[in-house]
């Protein structure tokens, strides 16, 4: 997938929101106000996504592609991951693991803030 790709892939989700609150380098997919995304638009590109309930639940991606994903800064020990764009992760893992992020993040949610059931595909 391209960096395009996983921009068009985010922003298609009931709900999601297109923002910049780290400055024109990173952009930040939100849903109900929760980042479900943070996709680096400089060298490449990467994203970085939610990728278990639990640090061990997404070491296990890590495992599986140690060249291309990595634990994110500062809240990796909350499942995070930091994916390399252009990698060895096939594109439907990685629109998996968008998937999962996204649906991580909107279990969290509030039932007010969750998008309706109307929005969904």
């Amino acid at each position: 997938m391209t960096l395009d790709d996983v921009i068009r892939h985010c922003l298609a989700k009931p709900g999601a929101e297109e923002t910049y609150p780290f400055g024109d380098a990173d952009l930040c997919c939100k849903v109900g106000g929760k980042i479900f995304a943070f996709i680096g638009l400089e060298g490449g590109g990467t994203v970085g996504v939610k990728s278990g309930a639990t640090a061990e639940e997404a070491g296990l991606w890590r495992e599986r592609y140690p060249d291309d994903i990595a634990v994110s800064a500062y809240i990796g020990r909350h499942g995070w991951n930091r994916v390399r764009l252009g990698g060895t992760v096939p594109a439907d893992e990685l629109r998996e693991l968008l998937d999962l992020s996204y649906d991580l993040i909107v279990a969290k949610l509030p039932k007010s803030k969750r998008p309706a059931i109307s929005d969904q595909p």
